[in-house]
């Protein structure tokens, strides 16, 4: 028995396109060989569709729905349903008896979906809806446990297992519990205690181990003190070792005195970065340090509180090791010796080393005794039972996030499958594809064949190859700031007024409006009708740069001449007046002629081309008889032919897969957009029906007779090279039966010879 599912399949867009029509066609999904697929995978931004449902289909979280999730989505769906056409509904809610309570996952949907109804104080509802099942912190709000692993501190009976949680969280963070409350997992629970247990240690050590903390608890305060002024200290006596090697350097070793100069000048402050870097104190050969007098300004707060947290308690008694603390000072000038130096450095040593290991760091803030304390009173096995009561009704939580997509892929998955697995939607012109981001209103026309992309320089790369005239948009709404970028595709009118620059609004899906700006433009035929009066409208264009041209020539000439004839006038104006004596009477210089010959001459000329060649014209015209009205059309194939042959093999070849490829979709099919389609696709303006329209403009140019008077020209002459042709050829002979033209050669007789007259008798004288 064959089992296999029979598939009806539409054509649309130039290949066919599976019918899903019932729910088996829907669950049949994965034995439909994907070669027949429209998409195999699509993005999950940038669509015109529910992005939480889109999560949940793309199981791998990669941004991606490939074919095998969309397949799983449908067949888990259906399986829940009693009736899977309850798929072709998409209806916003879903009844309670939808449900397929036959098997057991079924049963535990309807138990939780009663659950979810029964919180939100709806027990008695036959249907639920995804605004029930959206607010999960309200449903889990009256709920203890909820089986996601998390318990907040309030789960917890006594208030010490519930401080215990709080510090955990102030340690390292909350997790978020389903009820939307701050909680910890089992994870923070065992980071927690093992920090905890590790900074308690390493405190064991200190106590341990008398030569870490010196000064028992001033200890760690003392050594920030100390850290604070040694590397100056260092410098300190390092130099004071070189002054002692060359007493020479002594000089270069306190800074010269040029150095002074470069802040001498300005308003200076102890903080100030010039001053820090000079020297502790004065350099001298192994001179010992001053503790107060004649110290760098800029040190003097850093001294003084490294004499009073770490000289001053190791003078008054003997260091926690036991040996006896040194003494600076002791002689009562108040220095510090480089020996002095060296034995404080050693006692502080142990406790940089213990330092450096600190474990458990993230504890630290709540205090070693509170660390012991948690430690000691077992509020880890408590947390850990609550845990693990949460995870216990797991099933059952799970069953409640379960339901809320069920009602989602009922919702949904229908109208993704006729934009994923056939392109329906977008080829019944019913409703927008998933893919069309709104409507751009651009230069009189609509354009529905909108997208929206992230980068329009690299989306056209690819995008170009589809044949199709694509203008990128800015859009922007002013009013909250927000940004967009899209692509549409106009597939219908011409493009003499697209350019980057122009701008139009743009209407997204919410019906919201953008501000849209053309940023860049992908130019391809738009339509056979454009591509019919293109090479007219390149020569009106050429003819019209070559008359702007040879009129900005003209005038650039002609200022040139009014400059030339303004020099000389003034040249002549100052030249000195010739001696009377020596001017001759000069020849008076021959008026100008009213017309020049040669003008004339080249103007013959060119009329009797222009005549030549439309005689030639009109002759063969003639000639074609009762073909004539085929060398009308043979006149415009050979103009406008060429491009209209070029626009319809583009047009052709016009298609929406790359378009879609770019936007990061697979389109398995050659999605073409023909050219009746396309129409659909953009709409020109027109006026609606029934509407009045006044021809008449009041502010329409005015025109002069000049117009009037070249189409009086052209046609006098098209008219005499035409007489002179049909004259020629006798025609007009013919017409007026002889009266007016000449006869045709063809038919002017010969003359015949006059007989010889006989010649007369000779008469005699």
């Amino acid at each position: 028995m064959d089992t296999k599912h029979t598939w009806k399949f539409f054509r649309a867009g130039g290949f066919d396109q599976v019918k899903l029509e019932s729910g088996s066609d829907l669950m049949a999904l994965d034995e439909l060989d994907q070669k027949l697929w429209v998409a195999l995978a699509c993005p999950t931004t940038g669509l015109e569709f529910d992005s939480k449902t889109l999560a949940l289909i793309d199981t791998d979280k990669d941004g991606r729905i490939r074919a095998p999730e969309l397949i799983a989505a449908i067949k888990w769906a259906g399986s829940c349903l009693k009736d899977p056409d309850d798929l072709l509904k998409s209806a916003p809610e879903l009844p309670l008896s939808a449900l397929n309570d036959a098997t057991p996952e079924g049963k535990q949907l309807l138990a939780s979906a009663r659950h979810i109804l029964s919180s939100l104080g709806k027990a008695q509802a036959t249907t639920i809806s995804v605004e029930d099942t959206a607010d999960t912190a309200k449903i889990f709000s009256q709920t203890r446990f909820n089986g996601d692993g998390i318990v907040p501190a309030d789960s917890a009976e006594d208030d010490a297992t519930k401080a215990v949680v709080a510090d955990i969280i102030v340690c390292l963070g909350a997790e978020t519990d389903r009820s939307g409350k701050p909680g910890v997992s089992q994870t923070k629970v065992e980071q927690f205690f093992t920090e905890a247990a590790a900074y308690s240690d390493w405190w064991k050590k200190a106590e341990m181990d008398s030569t870490i903390l010196p000064l028992d608890g001033g200890t760690s305060s003392a050594a920030a003190a100390f850290n604070a002024i040694r590397s100056k200290i260092e410098d300190y006596f390092t130099r004071c070792r070189l002054a002692a090697f060359d007493p020479r350097a002594v000089n270069a070793l306190n800074r010269e005195e040029k150095e002074y100069l470069v802040f001498a000048g300005k308003d200076l402050t102890l903080a100030a970065t010039e001053l820090a870097g000079f020297p502790l104190a004065q350099v001298g050969p192994s001179r010992p340090l001053p503790l107060k007098e004649g110290i760098n300004p800029a040190w003097v707060a850093p001294m003084a509180q490294f004499e009073a947290e770490v000289i001053a308690p190791l003078t008054r008694g003997k260091t926690g090791n036991g040996q006896a603390s040194p003494r600076p000072g002791e002689n009562g000038h108040g220095f510090l010796t480089e020996g002095e130096w060296n034995r404080i450095a050693g006692i502080f040593a142990p406790y940089q080393t213990w330092l450096a290991g600190k474990t458990g760091a993230t504890v630290e803030k709540l205090g070693l005794p509170r660390v012991r304390e948690i430690l000691s009173g077992g509020s880890r096995q408590k947390i850990e039972a609550l845990i693990a009561q949460d995870k216990a009704v797991e099933a059952e939580s799970n069953a409640i996030a379960a339901v809320e997509k069920l009602i989602r892929y009922c919702r949904d998955l229908y109208k993704l499958a006729n934009n994923f697995v056939s392109f329906r939607d977008f080829y019944s012109r019913k409703d927008k594809a998933i893919f069309q981001a709104g409507t751009l209103y651009l230069d009189q026309r609509s354009c529905e064949l909108c997208l929206t992309v992230e980068e329009p320089a690299k989306h056209a790369i690819m995008a170009s190859l589809a044949g199709t005239y694509l203008v990128y948009c800015d859009c922007v709404r002013k009013g909250s700031g927000e940004k967009l970028q899209v692509v549409s595709g106009m597939t219908d009118g011409d493009s003499d007024n697209l350019m980057v620059g122009r701008n139009g609004l743009f209407y997204d899906r919410k019906g919201r409006d953008w501000d849209a700006t053309v940023s860049r433009i992908v130019d391809n035929p738009i339509s056979i009708r454009q591509a019919f009066w293109a090479p007219y409208k390149k020569a009106a264009r050429m003819i019209q740069e070559q008359i702007a041209k040879r009129a900005a020539a003209a005038d650039e000439q002609s200022a040139a001449n009014l400059v030339k004839a303004a020099s000389q006038l003034e040249q002549s104006a100052s030249a000195p007046a010739p001696a009377a004596a020596a001017a001759p009477a000069a020849a008076a210089a021959p008026p100008p002629k009213a017309i020049d010959p040669g003008l004339v001459a080249a103007l013959g000329v060119g009329a009797a081309g222009i005549g030549g060649m439309i005689g030639g014209v009109v002759s063969g015209f003639l000639n074609l008889g009762g073909l004539m009205p085929l060398g009308v059309v043979a006149i415009i194939l050979i103009i406008s032919g060429p491009s209209m042959l070029i626009a319809w093999l583009k047009l052709r070849k016009r298609n929406l897969g790359p378009i879609l490829d770019a936007n990061g979709w697979a389109l398995n099919a050659r999605a073409r957009i023909n050219v009746p389609f396309g129409a659909s696709l953009t709409r020109v303006a027109t006026l609606p029906p029934g509407a009045q329209h006044d021809m008449v403009d009041r502010f329409a140019e005015k025109k002069g007779p000049w117009g009037r008077i070249m189409t009086l020209l052209i046609l006098l002459l098209v008219i005499s090279a035409a007489y002179a042709l049909l004259d020629h050829k006798g025609y007009i002979f013919k017409w007026t039966d002889g009266w007016i033209g000449r006869k045709p050669a063809a038919a002017t007789s010969t003359a015949a010879p006059a007989p010889e007259q006989p010649k007369a008798a000779p008469t005699g004288k």
